[in-house]
């Protein structure tokens, strides 16, 4: 067994050990006896106070239109098999599944058994006390409402309410445990790496515990939604319930990534980093040993997800055995430069990242130049965006670095306003119409160049923009002249780009999504890159009001929890890639303080920011001591030459700086920059 298959996920000291099996099965007569005492506890006329609540439910249920018993009752009782068998299933399936799932939880999986029978005690003792406390009586046994006792109508031999089992509570209406005992068994076996067959059929089993508890008149369809919060609550208090330190759950707005992943839309992010040492230097040894005294401060070094579930989320669990061979590796070039560099950072972006492993890499690149050293380091998104695999480098370098605060953000009047602002700004957005040409043969190519960054501040500042703009012009206008749309007659063709932006507080937690992405349409058609500029910038406003940011913040972060992951992910995908935008931009804050790296100086570094579905295009821009360095990803079959893409870009910028506004004082910088990447440009 390799080390990142061996099993780790269970606590120590439990792993395999089963409780003994005379204490189990006293303590589920215990449950059988706590039944006796519900039924005995005075409530005046019990009998009389539980058909009181069961027309109450009657009429709350007619009340919502929701009434759906009768005309199951009346159906069921008119076609005599059919209710025969219907009365059976009653009496027997759902306590047959049940005490087949505890007996298998027992033998084959004790380690899951503990969590499963308490939950399942959970539901009987929530159960035990609403049928103490407000008995209702079964719509079949209040004769004013004329339901049909399908058991008594049609003789049925040994089904609940007929004189074999005459002695059960027939005052438990609400909640229906027989609901209750078959979500239950659905909900265990989702968690659980069984067979889908085996879990369509238990969801299929509750589906028709459902009818059938109706079409016999035997519970209210609230019945059945009681059971569905006593499962929820059982299930909720058992996560909770535990002496030990409970692994991490992912968050939605993390599990996000993984849902929209695929084999040809891989989605980690990361950095090109260079330093200045010597080919060879630092080592890949130099490199584990500064990971490995960081792994306290960076958790996600060594843990990996949970098995995947239909029903719970998946958690952070702890790698018993880092497999450093595979994490931390070298590679060596075909020959030296940009050109072979690149063509390696697209190609480890056309491979998905393991899910039985930590979801990181970090690879150490010989032969680029004999006075510099490359080292690409990629997480999956999963993880960080792309601040939190700032964060990580910024933690891993000599002395540690820090972002600087972002501030406290709006206050709890304002963003919760905000919200609602831009949920209606978010319904009322016209769709994009127009498509990059997305093959989905999930082969990457990536391109970078860089440019002084005070030139880039001053150029924006003499047009009344920001650097953000003048990085989605150059998109814009790079794409209009040798990508895809270079040979589109059309005018005011506008490109739909995803825009992240930080909604999180002051500090950036190396661990986590939190950004958010707004759009923005690219102006795309012929014009004067001034012209370019300024349309962009008009509708990048929305940028800075923060109303999209915050109602998107609170759809990936707040609204997706209430989904299960079996719809969190389908949401997830319904929403993302082309539907909703055709390319991605990004630009963020980076550090202008010099630092080491396993000893040697980091110079610069380039942002790797990942594709998505029906998106094949992402720019990512990073301020790095002095300069702004640009990692442009795509699709393979997207552009001819994804250098040829870089160098209009930074065409468009130069072309920017010369247009006949009052030119910065460092405007003078591009004309260095456009040189070209190589050596004296990355110095």
């Amino acid at each position: 067994m390799t080390p990142e298959t061996a099993p780790s996920a269970l606590p120590c000291g439990l792993q395999g050990r089963r409780p003994p099996l005379a204490r189990e099965l006293a303590f589920g007569l215990s449950l059988f006896a706590l039944y006796a005492v519900a039924a005995a506890f005075p409530v005046g006329d019990r009998h009389a106070v539980a058909a009181d609540h069961g027309r109450q439910i009657h009429d709350l249920e007619r009340t919502l239109h929701i009434a759906a018993e009768r005309p199951l009752n009346d159906w069921l009782a008119s076609h005599r098999t059919i209710a025969v068998l219907a009365n059976y299933e009653y009496a027997t399936v759902y306590l047959v599944s049940t005490l087949w799932l505890l007996a298998w939880l027992y033998h084959r999986r004790p380690d899951r058994y503990r969590a499963a029978r308490t939950s399942f005690a959970l539901i009987n003792v929530i159960g035990a006390i609403c049928f103490a406390l407000w008995p209702v009586v079964p719509p079949r046994l209040v004769p004013d409402l004329g339901y049909v006792d399908t058991v008594m109508a049609h003789g049925t031999w040994g089904s609940w309410g007929s004189p074999v089992v005459d002695h059960a509570d027939r005052l438990a209406a609400m909640p229906s445990l027989h609901v209750a005992w078959a979500l239950w068994v659905s909900v265990e076996l989702a968690r659980l790496p069984v067979r889908r067959w085996l879990q369509a059929a238990s969801l299929l089993h509750v589906f028709v515990t459902i009818y059938v508890i109706m079409a016999t008149a035997n519970h209210y369809v609230l019945d059945a939604a009681g059971a569905v919060v006593v499962v929820w609550v059982a299930s909720l208090l058992t996560d909770r319930d535990s002496g030990r330190p409970r692994a991490p759950i992912v968050p939605p707005e993390d599990a996000f990534f993984l849902a929209v992943e695929s084999e040809r839309a891989p989605q980690h992010v990361g950095g090109l980093i260079f330093l200045d040492a010597s080919d060879g230097t630092p080592s890949r040894e130099d490199l584990i040993a500064t990971l490995r005294s960081r792994q306290d401060e960076l958790p996600r070094l060594r843990q990996r997800l949970s098995p995947p579930s239909r029903l719970r989320r998946r958690r952070w669990v702890a790698q018993p055995v880092v497999d450093w061979d595979w994490h931390v590796h070298e590679a060596t070039l075909p020959e030296p430069g940009d050109a072979a560099l690149n063509a390696l950072v697209g190609a480890l972006q056309s491979e998905p990242l393991p899910r039985d492993r930590p979801m990181w890499r970090m690879i150490a690149v010989r032969g680029y130049a004999p006075d510099r050293t490359a080292v690409i380091f990629l997480m999956h998104h999963v993880v960080a965006d792309g601040m939190g695999v700032i964060t990580h480098v910024l933690r891993l370098l000599t002395p540690p670095d820090a972002l600087p605060a972002a501030g406290a953000g709006p206050s709890a009047t304002r963003r919760a306003l905000g919200t609602v602002a831009g949920i209606a700004q978010l319904a009322t957005e016209s769709r994009q119409r127009t498509r990059l040409p997305a093959t989905g043969t999930g082969e990457r190519v990536f391109g970078t160049f860089r440019l002084p960054m005070p030139a880039v501040r001053d150029l924006a500042r003499g047009h009344g923009v920001r650097v953000t703009d003048v990085v989605l012009c150059a998109l814009a206008g790079g794409l209009r002249r040798v990508g895809p749309l270079a040979a589109d007659p059309e005018g005011g063709r506008t490109l739909r780009v995803a825009v992240p932006l930080m909604t999180g507080g002051p500090e950036v937690p190396p661990e986590g999504n939190h950004t958010s992405a707004v759009m923005v349409d690219l102006p795309c058609g012929p014009m004067p890159e001034v012209e370019r500029l300024r349309t962009l910038a008009a509708a990048t406003r929305r940028l800075r009001s923060g109303t999209r940011a915050l109602a998107s913040a609170f759809v990936m972060q707040r609204a997706a929890r209430a989904l299960p992951p079996v719809l969190h992910g389908a949401f997830a995908r319904a929403v993302y890639g082309d539907r909703t935008f055709q390319a991605i931009a990004t630009n963020l804050p980076g550090s202008n303080t010099p630092a080491l790296l396993a000893g040697a100086p980091m110079a610069l570094a380039h942002p790797i920011v990942p594709t998505g579905p029906g998106a094949p295009l992402a720019v990512g821009a990073l301020g790095w001591t002095g300069m702004l360095n640009l990692g442009i990803s795509a699709e393979a079959t997207l552009v001819d030459d994804i250098d040829a893409l870089c160098r209009a870009m930074r065409d468009v910028i130069e072309e920017l700086g010369t247009a006949d506004v009052p030119e910065p004082p460092g405007a003078a910088g591009l004309d260095q920059a456009r040189r070209g990447p190589g050596p004296s440009v990355r110095g």
